[in-house]
């Protein structure tokens, strides 16, 4: 970890296919940019719990030896037996006050609250660690249904003291003024893991350090 840390960071999101050399890849991208990634968004579809814990086993092994929060999406239960840093929950996803009884007092809790003030109020009020705003530009990853605007990171950094997660087709060559509003964390992944993941960390490293 360098002792200076850049004023936006990254939180980075798995693809849905964690298989074959991906955690090699992952291993890269941190090691792109040390103090940079803060966060790792475990992120798939589709596959029992036994097989998710499976795929995370590596992954979160590889992101605790480099002092990165391991985060799971969507699934307070698959967080607690894996014993994850935290979890990423939907506005259907569950409740942040039940995530923190099932996941203790340490853990890292996040909200999607796309473009509303109100919701991320709500969840704020509700004990989450952070609020994720967006979509920002229209994604590769998922369907967007929701488009947040760069007044509502402006205002939220302005009044909340609570981090802010940007997120929805960030890339190096439009993050700019998403740091400039006082996003605290850019949630990215098609934009790392669709290429060369070393080259994309490092791209993003040069465009929030000139921010």
């Amino acid at each position: 970890m360098t002792d200076i840390l850049p004023p936006t960071q990254l939180y980075l999101i798995s693809p849905l296919d964690v298989t074959g050399d991906f955690p090699q890849r992952l291993e890269r991208a941190l090691d792109a940019g040390p103090g940079l990634v803060t966060a790792f968004q475990f992120r798939v579809k589709g596959v029992d719990q036994h097989e998710a814990a499976a795929l995370a086993e590596p992954l979160q092994a590889i992101c605790a030896a480099r002092e990165v929060a391991f985060i799971v999406n969507d699934d307070i239960g698959l967080a607690k037996r894996l014993g994850a840093d935290g979890v990423h929950l939907g506005q259907g996803d569950g409740d942040p006050q039940e995530a923190r009884e099932e996941l203790g007092r340490e853990a890292q809790i996040g909200v999607t609250c796309h473009a509303s003030r109100h919701l991320a109020l709500e969840a704020g009020e509700a004990g989450a660690d952070y609020v994720a705003f967006g979509a920002f530009f229209p994604s590769t990853t998922k369907e967007t249904e929701h488009r947040a605007e760069l007044d509502l990171l402006e205002w939220w950094s302005e009044m909340v003291e609570l981090p802010s997660v940007a997120i929805g087709g960030i890339t190096p060559e439009n993050c700019r003024p998403l740091v400039d509003a006082g996003a605290d964390f850019l949630a990215v992944s098609g934009a790392v893991w669709n290429g060369d993941e070393v080259a994309a960390i490092k791209a993003f490293a040069e465009q929030i350090a000139a921010a």
